[in-house]
Parts: structure tokens; C-alpha cells; sequence
């Protein structure tokens, strides 16, 4: 098992963007900028505190992190660019807290951004082998393949079990506002829609997104010489990046999904932060596909194995059951910009966990799991507790008015920032018009 890291870390501030249907009206550099505006405003920090950045896209040229980054200032600090296919945001995650924790730096800030084209995901390079070809040869020796999407064709069982998970995502995503389908269907509405890959119809997949999120994260020992700030934090109390062991070529379908990376993500996570599945309250997992949430929730542990369609038929992944699932909606309704899909699983909690998502709260809830996954393979299991170890209490609106640092409530509420926050959070001393652009001037337009 790894080592515990020797410190812990902290999730300080938090910055989402709507997720949007890709039509190429908005460019990834608003996308970043808009969401780490809002995390530097969330955390009540000037960039000049960042002392290195990770910026977390698939679909992009090299050094589209510098180009983002560089619109806060050019303080010279090291910026990573990072590409981990769908556990992409978490990666960064991952790399963040392990500086703050380990003393590399003291306040880390890791920006997810994704431009995507319409349609279901392609290969940019045709002229080499794909990462994920060892996985598709096996699934076409196994169940075949047809012209649907990939990812839809690995798992397959019961359709109404797999149609009530995306009911349930879909009812959780009208009210999170930067979901980008906010839509409530029936389960005959799901079953009826366009079939994809029996038995998932077109309700059950996550569509593409643009959409951008940042979160900061920050040491214990930056925390020790800002008291003023442990009200807000969220601890990130376990940890783990698991990759796929040899079972992924089992010849089964559940395996060929990252079951086996998922299940071991997760007991080391857990066993970091010194909890059992049972503890577990809320939980934002990785639903690209309904058929993907049910076999997660049998790895992850939050189910008896072999019996997630059990907790599904029994109500227990929404309000009132054993643990609430995806309250912002899940990937199939908020959708899935690749790298910025993990960071806004982690807003979602740290919402959650505040107090502060008071439209959608979760009550009481005192350990929340986060779970992202990429095919090829990487799974990311986070375990994320309030800072003073006590369960979360409904916070209202206008007191979140008076801590927040956009001055409105940016877990229920979409909206913006004017051009004197801005001003506040940009470097002081480092900052360029040239790098900037009119980047600012088309993030505010969108307002």
C-alpha cells in the first residue's frame, strides 16, 4: 500500500463554468479564465499566492495550460499540462495534493478545460496506435462491436435498472445550474429514447461538453497562517490513482470497464482516510454511461457485490436512500468536458460539504466520495471531509452572500464576476494586457 502522504491538504477555493453543447462559440482560454477567476475569488487569494499551476485538457496543442495561466500573470511559476483521458481533472487533483502534502509547494491551482467536437469522442491521430486498441480488440472479440459509440458497448443487463440511474441523474441535474442538460424524463421517456447500444438509449449517455473548473489547494501549513480561512476548507482525506492491473483482460465486460482499478483506487482511499464504504453519505462518481454507474457502485463498495441493480430498485442512490449519487447530475445530465469533468465532481462536494449547495443539500453529511475514471487506464478515488470533523448544515444565502467571494451563491446560482474582482484576483505585479488579450471582454459579454 502507499505511504501516507506526512501532511494534509486542503480544497480552499472552487470555480465552475456551465457546461455547454459544443458549437465552437466559446474557446478554451475563457473557459479556463472563467473558472479560475471564480476559484481565486472562492479561496479570497491573488494569483501572486499560486505558487505552481496543473492544467488538466485532452483535446488540445501542447502548452495550452501556459496560455490559460498566463492570463492570471506571469509570476514564472511552473505550470504542468496534464492528459489522463476521462480521470483527466482528477489526475491534477491527485498531482496537487501531492505537492501541498509532501512540501514540494504551499497553495497549488489546477484549471480543467475542455473544447470538444460534436459527436461521440474520436482518435486526433490516425497514423499510430491508439492507447485504448488492446482494450476495443478485446471487446470486439467478446461482445463485437457496431458503429455506437465505444465506451456503450462494454456493459450490458437489465434495461430498467439501468434506465432508473439515468431518471435519477437527470431529476439531481435540474437543479444544478451549470448542467447542461437540466431536463426531468420518466423511466418510459428513458427507455423509449434513441437506442445507442442495447440496452443503453441515448437518456443513459453523457453527451460532450465544453466547460471549464478550478479548485485550489492548499498545505496545512499555509492554513496555520491564514486561521481566517478554515471555515471554508474542505480536508482531502484520502487519496488514490490506481491503474489497471492484468484482470482488465479477463474477458469480461465488467473488468474490461476498470472494475479492478476502481475497487483498488478505492480501498486505498479509504483506508487513508480511516473509513469503511458504509460512511460514505454523497457521492459524485463517474457515469458516462448508467451501465458505468452500476458496476462503480459494486467496486467502489457502496453496494453488496454483485448487487448494485439491488440498491438501484430500492431507491438508495438518491435523497431519503443508503447514499445520494451524483446530486449534481452526473456526466450523463452535466455533462463531460474531459478535463474539467474530476474538478467539478470536487466542486460539487466541497458544496456539498460547506453547507453551501443549500437546493440540493445532502444533510449531516460528514464523508463524501469522489470517483472519475478513463479508460486506458486511470481511476481516481478522493475521500473529502469538513476541516472541524463535524457533518455539514444547511448555510443560506445571504450568509453566503457575506463569505463568498464572487457575493452570491455560486453553488446554486450560474452567474459571473464584475471587472473589479477580476482586478483583486489577477497578479499585481506580473500581469500582461498582451497575455490576457480580450479574453476578460468575452467572458463578461457571456454574462
Amino acid at each position: 500500500m502507499p505511504k501516507r502522504p506526512p501532511s494534509s491538504a486542503y480544497v480552499l477555493g472552487v470555480g465552475l463554468t456551465k457546461f455547454v453543447k459544443p458549437r465552437g462559440k466559446v474557446d478554451y482560454t475563457e473557459l479556463g479564465f472563467e473558472a479560475g477567476i471564480k476559484a481565486l475569488l472562492d479561496a479570497h487569494l491573488n494569483y501572486d499566492s499560486i505558487e505552481a499551476g496543473i492544467a488538466c485538457y485532452c483535446y488540445g496543442d501542447s502548452t495550452c495550460g501556459q496560455r490559460v495561466f498566463y492570463q492570471f500573470g506571469m509570476t514564472q511559476i511552473p505550470v504542468y499540462n496534464v492528459n489522463n483521458n476521462c480521470s483527466t481533472g482528477s489526475t491534477g487533483l491527485k498531482m496537487a495534493r501531492d505537492m501541498v502534502s509532501y512540501g514540494v509547494a504551499d497553495v497549488v491551482m489546477v484549471i480543467g478545460f475542455e473544447k470538444m467536437a460534436a459527436g461521440s469522442l474520436q482518435s486526433n491521430f490516425r497514423d499510430r496506435t491508439n492507447p485504448t486498441r488492446t482494450i476495443t480488440e478485446m471487446m470486439r472479440e467478446t461482445k463485437g462491436i457496431t458503429n455506437a459509440p465505444g465506451a456503450a458497448q462494454i456493459y450490458g443487463a437489465t434495461p430498467e435498472d439501468f434506465a432508473e440511474i439515468a431518471r435519477i441523474n437527470h431529476l439531481h441535474s435540474a437543479k444544478n445550474p451549470y448542467s447542461q442538460f437540466r431536463n426531468v424524463y420518466t423511466l418510459d421517456q428513458v427507455l423509449s429514447s434513441q437506442s445507442i447500444h442495447w440496452p443503453l438509449t441515448k437518456l443513459q449517455c453523457c453527451p460532450t461538453s465544453d466547460g471549464g473548473a478550478a479548485a485550489i489547494i492548499v498545505s496545512q501549513s499555509f492554513l496555520d497562517k491564514h486561521q481566517e480561512l478554515k471555515v471554508q476548507v474542505i480536508e482531502m482525506a484520502g487519496q488514490h490513482l490506481a491503474t489497471d492491473s492484468p484482470n482488465v483482460f479477463s474477458r469480461s465486460a465488467i473488468d474490461l470497464m476498470g472494475y479492478d482499478m476502481t475497487r483498488r483506487a478505492a480501498q486505498t482511499a479509504m483506508a487513508e482516510a480511516n473509513i469503511r464504504p458504509s460512511d460514505v453519505q454523497v457521492c459524485e462518481l463517474h457515469d458516462c454511461f448508467s451501465a458505468n454507474e452500476m458496476i462503480t457502485l459494486d467496486a467502489l463498495g457502496l453496494s453488496e457485490e454483485g448487487k448494485a441493480h439491488e440498491m438501484v430498485r430500492a431507491g438508495d442512490i438518491s435523497y431519503g436512500g443508503r447514499v445520494v449519487v451524483n446530486p449534481s447530475g452526473g456526466l450523463t445530465s452535466k455533462g463531460h468536458p474531459l478535463g474539467a469533468t474530476g474538478i467539478a465532481q470536487c466542486a460539487e462536494l466541497v458544496w456539498q460539504l460547506r453547507g453551501w449547495a443549500n437546493n440540493r443539500l445532502v444533510e449531516r453529511v460528514r464523508v463524501a466520495l469522489q470517483h472519475n475514471l478513463g479508460l486506458g487506464g486511470a481511476a481516481v478515488v478522493t475521500i473529502y471531509k469538513r476541516a472541524d470533523g463535524k457533518g455539514n448544515e444547511r448555510v443560506e444565502d445571504d450568509e453566503i452572500m457575506e463569505k463568498s467571494g464572487v457575493a452570491y451563491n455560486p453553488a446554486t446560482e450560474a452567474r459571473g464576476f464584475t471587472k473589479e474582482q477580476v482586478d483583486r484576483v489577477r497578479s499585481r505585479t506580473k500581469r500582461s494586457a498582451w497575455a490576457l488579450g480580450d479574453t476578460e471582454e468575452r467572458v463578461e459579454a457571456r454574462f
